[in-house]
């Protein structure tokens, strides 16, 4: 640790934590270093309105939990952030802190104190899935005659098959798909977790002949190209998928009331193994999920399990005697 005489000034030790231990020691994404930037820039912006001081001129000191607490309400006011929202920009601002924690002894009370801040609790939304026939009308929505519709197909059974995230999806290279011998995707995860999807037999056949498609290209070249050769964004992804949720919409008229993203399909591949008698600890492997905690939530939210378990369960013989209080008191405390 550093003493008082030669502890970082707190921009320092901002570009610090960017520069050095996001980028080089930590390793993480671009996504999570752009999540954290911003979030910075908003606080900084917060902060100069709230005490009057500039972005260079704040002090470590200054990020007293009033203020980071006053920011965390202006987030949800004043910009219409979710308490899901509010709860990331606060857990960047709890990593920094950490972070400067070590740096900076003189400090430390007033970290210890903005470190209890606590996250808000929040409403959990339905998991969102498809069935197989649903899934399946998606999937063969594209139009097979045209290259984007080969390629669609592709891209959406690929999805289903792996459960991958779409940044995941978008990012897979010629390389990472395994057609001889082990039928398998090389999924880049979060935090540069890779991991190893198995392929169905039916989606490697089709990605077989997506690949003769599209030639000699090179191995670090997208799978799933668009257009100009390059890889696909995710709101191509989401656009085509849209398109052709529409179209499935012909044989399921359901659909036009739900929302069909592409992380339904991730959810979607996650239900259907579960339905299937896969092992919880597996799916979580084959997710990325770093705690089988996170894949429980799948579990909570299959009703049919539910609905099985309860059949199981034999109801109770005998009526229910209503109950009756003891005593006064209880009796008071029954009738509030």
């Amino acid at each position: 640790m550093n003493d008082s005489l030669t502890a970082p000034s707190f921009p320092t030790l901002l570009q610090r934590y960017f520069a050095d231990h996001l980028t080089r020691h930590r390793a993480v994404s671009p996504r999570t270093i752009a999540a954290y930037r911003d979030t910075f820039r908003l606080l900084l912006l917060f902060v100069e309105k709230h005490i009057g001081k500039s972005p260079t001129a704040v002090a470590l000191t200054d990020l007293q939990s009033e203020v980071v607490l006053a920011f965390l309400d202006h987030l949800e006011r004043d910009r219409a952030n979710s308490s899901r929202s509010r709860n990331a920009r606060l857990a960047a601002i709890r990593s920094f802190l950490r972070y400067a924690a070590h740096h900076d002894i003189t400090a430390l009370p007033v970290i210890q104190r903005t470190l209890a801040v606590p996250m808000k609790r929040c409403d959990k939304p339905l998991l969102g899935f498809l069935s197989r026939e649903e899934m399946q009308a998606i999937i063969e929505a594209p139009d097979a005659s045209s290259w984007t519709g080969r390629r669609d197909r592709a891209l959406f059974t690929v999805m289903y098959n792996t459960g991958a995230r779409v940044s995941e999806i978008i990012a897979l290279r010629a390389s990472d798909v395994i057609l001889d011998g082990s039928l398998c995707a090389h999924i880049q995860g979060k935090g540069r977790k890779q991991r190893s999807i198995p392929l169905w037999r039916k989606t490697a056949s089709i990605l077989r002949a997506w690949k003769r498609e599209l030639g000699d290209i090179p191995q670090t070249a997208s799978i799933f190209p668009n257009r100009d050769g390059g890889a696909m964004t995710r709101s191509n992804v989401t656009q085509r998928l849209a398109l052709h949720v529409k179209a499935a919409t012909k044989r399921f008229p359901q659909l036009v009331n739900r929302q069909v993203s592409p992380h339904t399909f991730r959810h979607t591949t996650a239900m259907h193994l579960l339905q299937s008698g896969i092992d919880i600890t597996v799916i979580a492997l084959w997710l990325g999920h770093e705690s089988t905690t996170t894949t429980h939530m799948y579990v909570e939210a299959d009703l049919s399990m539910k609905e099985r378990a309860l059949e199981r369960l034999q109801p109770v013989r005998g009526g229910v005697s209503r109950y009756k209080p003891p005593d006064a008191l209880m009796q008071f405390l029954q009738a509030l």
